[in-house]
């Protein structure tokens, strides 16, 4: 059974960083794209960023293009989100999932819990 668990939430203000994580079990996940996702209140799920299998291979929203950096760790089925210069914006449940691919960020599992992250300005 797929597991994933987000961390590292947590409430800042605006331009600080925070830095998230994802621990996936259940699969081999060292060869699947992985990705973030968030929802904010009243809104729907939106894509934010996606990494290949490698770890070589990344792409982004454009909301958060130059403030967010996707990794993976050297086991390939953790994940990180380092969220520099954050935005009230970016307030939201931020979750994460295997996509099917970089480019086609298809979530391909159920969602875990997530992870709130809270912006005040």
């Amino acid at each position: 059974q797929v597991q994933l668990v987000e961390s590292g939430g947590g409430s800042v203000q605006a331009g600080g960083s925070l830095r998230l994580s994802c621990a996936a079990s259940g699969r081999t996940f060292s060869a699947y794209a992985m990705g973030w996702f968030r929802q904010a209140p009243g809104k729907e799920r939106e894509f934010v960023a996606a990494i290949n299998w490698s770890g070589i291979s990344t792409d982004y929203a454009d909301s958060v293009k130059g403030r967010f950096t996707i990794t993976r760790g050297n086991a390939k089925n953790t994940m990180f989100l380092q969220m520099n210069n954050l935005k009230p914006e970016d307030t939201a449940v931020y979750y994460c999932n295997a996509v099917r691919s970089v480019y086609d960020p298809a979530y391909l599992y159920s969602w875990g819990q997530g992870t709130q992250v809270t912006v005040s300005s």
